[in-house]
């Protein structure tokens, strides 16, 4: 069934079109994958969708009763909200002491468990995190999505995806994340030059479809280029339009002459720009930190080798981007040493664009870096620079900040490789930038002449660039692994099998020793019986935990119904937790009882 329809819609900012008569459709169940170039019109067309933005013309159709749950880029929230009031507001106010229960319940599958934190107190990925809670909870038709996992870890990255997956509506998002793309997905919208392009299937079956268009667009125009050298030599010729046949032929020439395909042959490109670089990178000594009592880095060592490619994961708030700023001296450490070689040049890439001026021009921007650059093609000046990061002339004169999202942070890449360093630090690098930027800046990496560091929640984009991985663990401990996030979650997953047998093991071993005990203790322990009232427990004891087992089932029922009374629901909780307590203790009374029971019968047996 159709939920919505998109109809011929157009938008522009500038004299230049930014989308141009698309149309497409949404049907229910339909998990779509939005992508295409920054500054194509992804988020506009989100936003248009979602009825934030109005089009220029064209239409949307909504089929009665589709609502629309919208996540942008950068949510906005007040200040002056706690996380739980933020995410009441898109409650309605009839309605929210129902639904309380239901978003504390949707905060903490997120991982926020203080609900009265201010939200101005929260990092970039909680606030994300609160964001999502806040669309999550109402129920809705269709979810629109505009990079759901920059700033999120890659531990809350991979419960979003089971729950999109989950998800009984249609979903319409862009994302650069690849892995997210290719286990959610089932249907993939590109845009590309003002048109659009629907192909039915995940990321995957996209890359071959748009490989088998590409290659059809471009046969077709080779014979159309072969039939207009034809033509073009006979009208050459000098051929009389006297003649109807004439006259068909030579219209048939305009007509290809009109029809010539613009084949997209403009591909970002990234050139090795590199000084060179000594034998000494970095050395890291016993590096600590602290906020308070959190340890952020606790007595971290380690050398960099001149082509080390580091991947740093962890958890939200864990410290990774305070380790790049102390490795950068931004950040003083608390004890040990970061030591530089002399002839290290660092890029770091921060996750903030720090360094853009968004009152300046574009090409001023880049001139103040470099007039020109030297690359292995030779020298190039900043406009042809410009033009190599995909920024068409059209666009160097105007200010920074009427840039998209990703071309900011592609212009802003941009400015760190002209410096040309030797060692690369990148946080959070595949943020806004569209998945076309991403394969060529893994194929940039490939060839780099230096050391790369990158923090990054990026699964897909740690795997494609690293070959060791550290991983934040408790009290600020760095642990090393060999590979990308993915070796790293097979290793992990195997150390978690080896401790389950070897608890097993553990478990047997004492279970042998405790028969011992009791097989040499036979016979000197004295004649065992029950007491008057153990006898009559043991005779009952069955019967009541049967009963309160059924007691606890029932109230599981009733909870289950209770969910929008968060009151009633805390009742029966508590209620519950009582029976629950004894439950245990009658279980652990049983057993004392049946093991007494079983030394009765052994010294009746003896006997």
């Amino acid at each position: 069934m159709i939920i919505l329809n998109a109809i011929d819609l157009s938008k522009s900012y500038t004299e230049k079109p930014l989308l141009q008569e698309l149309s497409f459709s949404i049907h229910d169940g339909d998990k779509i994958g939005l992508i295409g170039v920054n500054g194509t019109g992804k988020s506009t067309l989100l936003r248009i969708v979602s009825g934030i933005e109005d089009s220029d013309s064209g239409s949307i159709i909504k089929t009665k009763g589709t609502r629309i749950g919208f996540l942008p880029q950068m949510p906005a929230f007040s200040n002056d909200n706690t996380v739980l009031e933020q995410v009441l507001k898109n409650v309605e106010e009839n309605n929210r002491e129902a639904m309380t229960y239901e978003c504390k319940s949707m905060l903490l599958e997120l991982g926020i468990h203080d609900f009265d934190k201010p939200i101005k107190q929260l990092s970039g990925g909680e606030r994300k995190r609160v964001a999502m809670a806040s669309i999550f909870v109402s129920p809705v038709e269709l979810l629109i999505l505009d990079e759901p996992t920059n700033h999120i870890d890659s531990e809350t990255i991979e419960w979003l995806e089971r729950y999109l997956i989950k998800f009984k509506g249609a979903i319409l998002m862009v994302t650069h994340d690849r892995y997210f793309l290719d286990r959610v997905t089932n249907c993939i919208l590109e845009l590309n030059h003002g048109k659009i392009y629907r192909h039915d299937g995940n990321y995957a079956y996209y890359l071959e479809n748009k490989a088998a268009r590409e290659e059809m667009e471009a046969a077709t125009e080779r014979k159309r280029q072969t039939l207009y050298r034809r033509e073009l030599e006979w009208i050459r010729r000098g051929a009389q339009a006297r003649s109807t046949k004439a006259k068909s032929r030579i219209d048939r020439f305009k007509e290809l002459e009109k029809n010539k395909l613009v084949l997209d042959e403009t591909k970002l490109q990234m050139n090795s720009m590199a000084s060179r670089l000594g034998k000494k990178v970095i050395e890291i000594k016993n590096l600590s930190k602290s906020y308070g009592s959190k340890n952020i880095i606790s007595d971290f060592t380690y050398t960099v080798l001149r082509n080390d490619r580091i991947g740093i994961i962890g958890q939200n708030g864990c410290g990774k981007s305070t380790l790049l700023k102390l490795i950068l001296g931004l950040i003083q450490p608390d004890s040990g040493s970061v030591e530089i070689g002399d002839t290290v040049k660092i890029g770091y890439f921060s996750q903030e664009n720090e360094a853009l001026n968004e009152t300046l021009r574009v090409i001023d921007y880049v001139q103040s870096i470099a007039y020109n650059v030297t690359t292995e093609d030779g020298t190039i000046t900043a406009s042809q620079m410009l033009e190599r990061f995909l920024f068409p002339s059209n666009l160097h004169s105007i200010q920074i900040g009427r840039l998209s999202g990703g071309e900011k942070r592609r212009l802003y890449l941009l400015s760190i490789l002209m410096r040309a360093p030797n060692v690369l630090l990148l946080d959070e690098p595949t943020n806004d930038l569209d998945i076309e930027t991403l394969t060529v800046l893994e194929e940039y990496l490939d060839h780099f002449p230096g050391a790369v560091l990158i923090v990054s929640h990026d699964r897909y984009f740690v795997d494609r660039t690293v070959f060791r991985t550290f991983v934040y663990e408790e009290d600020g401990q760095l642990a090393h692994y060999p590979g990308g996030y993915t070796d790293y979650i097979e290793v992990r997953s195997l150390e978690k099998e080896e401790a389950k047998v070897k608890n097993k093991a553990q478990n047997f071993s004492n279970k042998e020793e405790s028969q011992s005990v009791r097989e040499t203790s036979k016979n000197n322990r004295k004649k065992v019986k029950f007491t008057f009232n153990e006898q009559r427990e043991f005779d009952t004891i069955d019967d009541e935990i049967a009963n309160l087992e059924t007691q606890i089932s029932e109230l599981e029922t009733q909870m289950a119904a209770s969910a929008s009374s968060y009151a009633k629901l805390q009742a029966l909780m508590e209620e519950k937790e009582h029976l629950e307590s004894c439950l245990s203790q009658k279980m652990e009374r049983w057993l004392y009882l049946n093991d007494l029971a079983e030394q009765i019968n052994e010294q009746l047996s003896e006997s």
